[in-house]
């Protein structure tokens, strides 16, 4: 039985983990459960699940919760108790969804305790990719990735030598505003934008699959989980979001991994990997599939692709900046501070401003990642 912490429990991949260890029960337990704030949602999930520890960020929220639990899940709080969690001795691996560079953290000290990593925080390998890949192969872990971008990636290189790789191709959906001119993205509203059209997402992904800094994150992600140069990886438009990614191979094949959208079904492939067991997940019809569809990413439009290659090929501490950017444009965009196209503006003057340290450390990391988020702050405020 693999023992699995959960860090980010009350959040869409958290919950839609937990769905899949409820679902083979005799494979998986829980041994810790992690939240930022929700403490209803995680005591509920406390009680069925019965981890050993559950920890919750917010010191508040926290506090809530201590002074109505009478259970035997030993509480925790703050960043100290969410390393703790990250590190907890009893597990075998550790599911990270917390949102944005405030996973970066919990993903190292999982490592560091010598525990595999099932990597739903793309933002981790985005903005610190060399120092996560590193401390993985000194400690012999694996990250296994949760995104079904890249779970599809790493299913179709099973077998295959990673010297024969010509290129790997991260499909997109395209978002709602698939096809929009800069002239239409202009009066777009944010419940627009949270209406994605195939996938069951958080608020902030959502946003970025609007705005294809989803895809662009994932790109970098790309290059550092699957060790490829940047011009060896592709963005393809399937609108369909039927097949989740490609790989094609020196001699010409490409072998491509299909399924209806649906988290479960990685979620579940990173925790059982290499084996595969029985999904909650539906199964893909191909008698209801009319067509699939490619197109061409608007690079013009949808500056959050061009804009990753961008800070991915300069590397050093730019990717770091291009995830803090990001995250407060999206923030202030979700407040209403800024329209759509704002997003865009925040990023790239951020990245134009900042200068790039080419072989950061983990403490450059951090100071990266503050001085851009104030930088966009700023440049917010000023607009």
């Amino acid at each position: 039985m693999k023992s699995v912490v959960v860090l980010g429990s009350t959040g869409s991949i958290g919950t839609q983990t937990l769905e899949v260890i409820a679902c083979a029960p005799e494979r998986f337990r829980v041994a810790a459960l992690a939240a930022h704030s929700n403490d209803v949602l995680l005591e509920e999930q406390i009680r069925q699940y019965r981890p050993e520890i559950a920890v919750l960020v917010d010191p508040d929220a926290a506090d809530r919760l201590a002074r109505r639990y009478r259970g035997r899940t030993v509480l925790l709080s703050g960043e100290e108790g969410l390393l703790a969690a990250a590190a907890y001795a009893n597990a075998d691996i550790v599911l990270s969804a917390i949102v944005g560079f405030a996973g970066l953290r919990a993903a190292l000290a999982a490592l560091a305790a010598g525990k595999d990593l099932a990597l739903a925080n793309k933002e981790t390998l985005v903005a610190a990719g060399q120092i996560v890949t590193a401390l993985a192969r000194e400690k012999q872990c694996r990250i296994l990735p949760v995104d079904s971008e890249h779970s599809a990636i790493l299913q179709c290189l099973q077998g295959e030598k990673r010297s024969q790789v010509k290129k790997i191709i991260l499909t997109a959906s395209g978002g709602p505003f698939r096809g929009f001119t800069s002239d239409r993205l202009r009066s777009v509203t944010l419940e627009e934008c949270l209406q994605h059209p195939n996938w069951r997402m958080g608020r902030k992904i959502t946003v970025d699959s609007a705005t294809l800094v989803n895809k662009g994150l994932e790109v970098i992600e790309a290059r550092w989980l699957f060790d490829i140069d940047y011009h060896q990886i592709d963005v393809l438009v399937h609108p369909q979001s039927i097949i989740h990614s490609m790989v094609e191979f020196d001699d010409g094949a490409v072998i491509a991994q299909l399924g209806l959208p649906d988290m479960r079904i990685p979620i579940q492939y990173a925790l059982t990997y290499p084996d595969r067991i029985a999904s909650p997940a539906p199964r893909l019809s191909f008698n209801d599939i009319s067509a699939l569809t490619f197109e061409v990413p608007d690079h013009q439009t949808f500056l959050g692709l061009p804009l990753a290659y961008a800070a991915g090929k300069t590397g050093g501490t730019l990717p770091c900046v291009y995830n803090a950017a990001n995250e407060v444009a999206v923030n202030a965009f979700l407040s209403g501070k800024i329209g759509f196209l704002d997003i865009y503006h925040v990023i790239e003057t951020t990245m134009g401003r900042h200068q790039v340290a080419l072989q950061p450390d983990l403490e450059a990391l951090v100071t990266a990642d503050a001085w851009a988020r104030e930088t966009a702050a700023r440049y917010i405020d000023a607009c």
